[in-house]
């Protein structure tokens, strides 16, 4: 089972990318690529009603200003949807992108991260497919294990001064 990370722009790449690196330490094989709603909007089409033909189990779909990407998407495919909303150089704070990628309309949902939120959209993805792959599943265990930890390690510290 494979992700697919698509944004709107190589703009979003410095963001996107923490989705790349989390889902790669999980052991989970990752296609990424630009298809913008707006520039290429067949790309979209095509990319939208294929993906799960060829092997993608989750989509990640990052993108800023009127960010239309994840929820174009989630309109065409059966996939599950993850979008992140991206704070970019023409946003309004990037408010216009949270709230584009959230206030879907009833029957085509897409799970939303925080602002800039691609490293949870990678977790989440993660959490997905290890709901039906063990190997995966028991690096989401080592993974929130390695956060329990570091806040337990944390709490010591202060405790100690």
């Amino acid at each position: 089972m494979k992700v697919a990370i698509i944004m709107g722009s190589d703009s979003d790449l410095p963001i996107m990318q923490e989705a790349v690196t989390v889902l790669k330490d999980f052991g989970i094989p990752v296609e990424v690529d630009i298809v913008s709603a707006h520039r290429t909007p067949e790309k979209l089409v095509d990319f939208s009603n294929n993906a799960h033909k060829r092997g993608i189990a989750v989509i990640i779909a990052g993108a800023g200003g009127a960010a239309h990407l994840p929820g174009m998407v989630a309109s065409m495919s059966p996939l599950p949807v993850i979008g992140v909303p991206v704070k970019s150089r023409n946003s309004i704070d990037g408010w216009d992108s949270v709230l584009s990628i959230l206030q879907m309309p009833s029957g085509v949902p897409v799970a939303t991260v925080a602002l800039d939120g691609a490293k949870n959209a990678g977790i989440l993805a993660a959490q997905i497919i290890g709901s039906t792959q063990p190997t995966v599943l028991e690096a989401v265990l080592t993974y929130k294990q390695g956060l329990k930890e570091k806040v337990n390690a944390a709490s010591a510290r202060l405790r100690n001064t």
